[in-house]
């Protein structure tokens, strides 16, 4: 204990001008521990950190019971700004060279800036889908097929029409369907001057469940032409999207073309002769379901682009 004391007259010179701060209790353990230290009785293991010269590392020190002082804690308080300041740098990183190029788009994160480097992505895929939708024009000739169906008599007095035929031809006439049906109930008139149906067309005649579905998987998205089309959807048993329907029974292009009034309908004989100068449906043999399935289409393709044009500017009349 005697050297303590010696020793305490020596730590004066060993600081600079400024006083150690702290209570005696601190101030005897320092004393203490630069003995220790210069006897060696400290090992290494034991030994603090290493002070730094009084002055801005001693604001940092802690002190005997783990308490800080005023200076360390007003630094501490001081510290969570510096992240603040170091936030921008990772701006380039989330936002492209191309992002920051667009306007609105410098904002850095936790500012309202990123929400708009977002918006220019969302408004252009919203556009492209926009484009997608918008139909084209001239249409596509395999989107296109013509149909026409023949029917025969069922039910009381055979005043029932049943679907006893359909033909489905391409943009270019070519067969892509033509089957005989037979219809689900009993044949009372087979209508043969005008259907061409015959009661030896019946023996191998496809039922109308597996007709129907055959027919309906050709119409399946398509735009489809027929002449007074509604009567050979009755027949089908199914309504095609009004959209995707051209009757050319309701086209007034074609009347006027024709020479006919607009306001009525004209029959497919008499519409094919005058504007594709064709005689189609003679003789006492019945009616051909090609045949007038491509008639109708020939004549769809006489105002197609006039009608096609006119119907993407009124819609609602088809």
């Amino acid at each position: 204990m005697a050297d303590l004391i010696l020793n305490v007259d020596f730590a004066p010179s060993e600081r600079p001008g400024k006083k150690e701060t702290g209570n005696r209790k601190h101030k005897s353990f320092l004393q203490r521990r630069r003995t220790l230290e210069r006897r060696g009785v400290l090992k290494q293991k034991q030994l603090p950190v290493a002070q730094p010269p009084p002055g801005r590392g001693s604001r940092q020190k802690l002190g005997p019971r783990g308490r800080r002082d005023k200076r360390q804690e007003a630094a501490t308080r001081k510290g969570p700004e510096k992240p603040t300041s170091i936030q921008p740098k990772p701006c380039p990183k989330v936002n492209s060279p191309t992002s920051i190029a667009q306007p609105g788009a410098t904002g850095c994160p936790g500012s309202k800036g990123t929400g708009l480097s977002s918006k220019p992505k969302t408004t252009a895929r919203g556009t492209a889908k926009r484009n997608q939708k918008a139909p084209g024009f001239p249409l596509q000739p395999t989107k296109l097929v013509a149909i026409d169906c023949e029917m025969v008599g069922t039910g009381p007095g055979g005043r029932t029409s049943d679907l006893a035929r359909c033909s489905i031809v391409g943009y270019q006439g070519d067969v892509m369907y033509d089957q005989y049906i037979r219809p689900t109930a009993p044949i009372v008139d087979y209508r043969t001057r005008w259907s061409g149906i015959r009661r030896q067309h019946m023996v191998n005649a496809v039922p109308f469940s597996k007709a129907q579905r055959e027919i309906l998987r050709i119409l399946s998205g398509k735009i489809v032409v027929g002449h007074a089309i509604y009567n050979d959807f009755k027949a089908l048993k199914y309504f095609h999207p009004k959209a995707l329907t051209r009757d050319t029974s309701k086209i007034p292009l074609l009347n006027r073309k024709g020479g006919f009034p607009e306001n009525i309908s004209i029959s497919l004989k008499r519409l094919t002769k005058e504007l594709l100068h064709k005689d189609i449906q003679v003789g006492k043999s019945g009616h051909s379901s090609v045949e007038d399935a491509r008639a109708t289409m020939e004549l769809y393709k006489v105002v197609e682009a006039e009608w096609e044009q006119h119907l993407m500017l009124n819609p609602e009349q088809e």
